[in-house]
């Protein structure tokens, strides 16, 4: 099966299946102390920067709910966009971890503003109000759109004047560094985010995810946080290897721009036909356009993807390290025949 429904369903790249099998030799000592772990700290810090706390966790929601518990106590609150992550896709866990309020903001693009967040920060020492502690911001968005280094800035500087922390989401970071032509450290510490959750299962790990702090105040009590949030590993050493691996020749800029451009060369083609509309703009490895819904029910029998929205038949393709020219060309092929199909009915 070939998917378009997500970069969770791609395979495992080679390099890193690689390192994992390397790893995978005699013993080593448990729980981070081991030359794997050391390598990956030393790699990450030379691709974040030096001040980086760099901690290893199982996946996404995870390294979100150990982040958000480093940045606040249970009566303060949680800004973040409508359809951000932390509030639709993760169970409740946030709040469950923080005891938090999430309060969300209206972002048709997916993306905060000074201007929409503003009207949130209020109450601060009234004691009968939750006090506003946390931006969390996607990079790239839940709708695959990408927050240029000048917005970042201008959400930093508003959330450290209020003495606010800003929380990264960084499940597809690569992607959006590509997508802006940067480098990792100049988009996140770079830009004054204060702790990034960095996705690798998105862009070719097999598992494992991370969180990176670089506020100096947040980095004491990080390795408690993380053990008591069930997200320490036992044999460290088979996250830590692919990390490194990713992070190692710029594995993880090819991979991303692999995706990047398999989303380019979709949408490109799929543009060309007035019954196609996109509803974002494309700038990274996520697609939202609407078609006629015959069409994508004919699709659907061919193709996995996600419906996003029935009323409007608005849909979702995603794009991996490992699409390749024959996996477009096939969903355009298809996408061909059941428009003919549908204008002759008409």
């Amino acid at each position: 099966m070939r998917s378009f429904a997500s970069d969770n369903n791609s395979g495992v790249h080679p390099l890193i299946m690689e390192a994992l099998v390397k790893a995978n030799v005699d013993h080593a000592v448990a729980y981070g102390s081991d030359q794997w772990s050391e390598a990956f700290i030393a790699k990450t810090q030379a691709v974040f920067g030096t001040d980086c706390l760099p901690l290893l966790t199982f996946n996404g929601p995870g390294s979100n709910s150990v982040a958000l518990q480093l940045m606040t106590r249970p009566y303060h609150s949680i800004i973040c966009t409508e359809m951000a992550h932390i509030l639709v896709d993760e169970c409740g866990s946030p709040t469950k971890s923080t005891g938090c309020v999430i309060r969300a903001v209206p972002a048709p693009d997916g993306k905060l503003t000074p201007a929409s967040v503003l009207p949130l920060l209020t109450g601060f020492g009234n004691q009968q109000h939750s006090q506003p502690k946390v931006l969390y911001i996607s990079q790239c968005t839940e709708l695959g759109t990408v927050y240029t280094l000048e917005e970042i800035k201008a959400l930093t500087t508003l959330a450290h004047a209020h003495d606010i922390y800003v929380l990264m989401d960084g499940a597809r970071l690569a992607n959006a560094a590509v997508a802006l032509q940067v480098g990792l450290q100049e988009m996140t510490a770079g830009c004054g985010v204060d702790i990034v959750s960095f996705g690798g299962t998105k862009n070719g790990l097999l598992l494992g995810e991370c969180v990176l702090i670089f506020a100096q105040e947040l980095k004491e009590s990080a390795l408690f946080v993380r053990k008591q949030s069930a997200q320490l590993a036992s044999k460290m050493r088979f996250l830590a290897c692919q990390l490194t691996a990713l992070f190692t020749d710029d594995l993880w800029k090819k991979n991303a721009t692999q995706a990047n451009e398999s989303a380019y060369q979709l949408y490109t083609s799929l543009n060309a036909y007035p019954e196609v509309t996109f509803t974002q703009q494309v700038v990274s490895n996520q697609l939202f356009l609407q078609m006629p819904r015959p069409v994508i029910d004919a699709l659907l029998q061919e193709h996995t993807f996600y419906l996003v929205n029935e009323e409007t038949s608005e849909i979702r393709l995603v794009t991996s390290f490992d699409t390749t020219a024959a996996d477009i060309e096939a969903f355009i092929t298809s996408f061909q025949r059941a428009l003919t199909t549908y204008r002759a009915a008409q």
